[in-house]
């Protein structure tokens, strides 16, 4: 699949990986202070070494963000998307610091709206780790102009 994309480039099957992300601490300080999300679990390492992943994580929510970051790199969420309308998704396993994410994004299904100059384009889109492990996975519906 081609980097930049417009509705009738799209063809279901085709799929595109993007570059990696490395976590970090200060991704995950960043984002419990913008969020205000600054459960323990993800800011304090004495609390997190007691839990069942032994030590912080990121929130799942960041690797949410940084997943969209990464596709947008690649050019799949670039100047041709009008907007991300929509979104299932799940959760798998955790995120440490230290761990290396990237996406890949599958184009599912297309469906042209005669109202507009484009469609809806829905992506299976997989979150995985340095030892391709899937941690969060779902689809995306986006809304893409045509040419």
């Amino acid at each position: 699949m081609q980097t930049e994309f417009y509705f009738e480039d799209l063809v279901p099957g085709e799929a595109v990986e993007s570059s990696a992300h490395t976590i970090t601490e200060a991704d995950i300080n960043a984002f419990a202070d913008l969020s205000g999300d600054r459960n323990p679990l993800h800011i304090d390492a004495a609390y997190a070494a007691t839990t069942p992943f032994g030590e912080r994580i990121a929130h799942g929510m960041l690797v949410l963000s940084i997943a969209t970051g990464l596709a947008n790199s690649i050019g799949a969420l670039a100047s041709a998307t009008e907007a991300f309308t929509g979104l299932e998704w799940k959760f798998r396993a955790p995120v440490k610091i230290g761990d290396t994410i990237r996406v890949r994004l599958t184009v599912f299904k297309k469906r042209t709206m005669m109202d507009y100059h484009g469609g809806l384009v829905t992506f299976k889109v997989l979150v995985l780790n340095q030892r391709d492990e899937t941690v969060q996975k779902g689809s995306w519906t986006l809304l893409v102009r045509a040419r």
